[in-house]
Parts: C-alpha cells; structure tokens; sequence
C-alpha cells in the first residue's frame, strides 16, 4: 500500500473513531485512536477497522462489559480498547 492510501486511510479511521455520533463513544474510541494509532499493526489496525463498523450501542455494551462481544471482535485490539476506558476513568 502507498503511503499517500495508508495515511489516508489512517486519517479515515481516526475521523470515524471521533465522530461516531454519541459523546461516550467519540471520547473512548477516538481517544483510543489517537493514542495507539502508529503503534497498532497492520493485523490490529484492520481489527479496529472491522470494530468501527459496529454500531455505537452494540460497541457501549461490549466496552462497558454488559454484553460480551461477538467472538469476531472478541481479540487484542477489543481488549486494549477495554484497558484505554478503565485508564480514562481512573485519570
């Protein structure tokens, strides 16, 4: 992939983790974009991808653990997304 489609591609995900449509999502899922976004490889970033298809109230309930996620989103990137809101709580 060129760099010009992978940046774009990057900045295409951030935009979609910030501006999901409710307040909670854009401030867990965007924060975690822009805290892991060069640091996710190409497996993870694809993984996070796939998650932002999801829709916010399915992703609220799995983040918040009152549903567990489906076995698909269930892997290293829906973790770290998990341990990212348990940090910005504590702070």
């Amino acid at each position: 992939m060129s760099d010009d489609s992978e940046a774009h591609r990057r900045k295409r995900l951030l935009y979609q983790s910030r501006h999901r449509g409710t307040k909670e999502a854009d401030l867990i899922l965007g924060g975690f974009a822009l805290a892991h976004m060069t640091s996710l490889t190409a497996d993870q970033f694809a993984k996070l991808e796939a998650l932002l298809e999801e829709s916010d109230p399915d992703l609220m309930r799995w983040i918040g653990g009152r549903s567990a996620p489906p076995a698909v989103h269930d892997n290293d990137v829906f973790k770290m997304i998990c341990s990212f809101k348990y940090d910005l709580l504590k702070n």
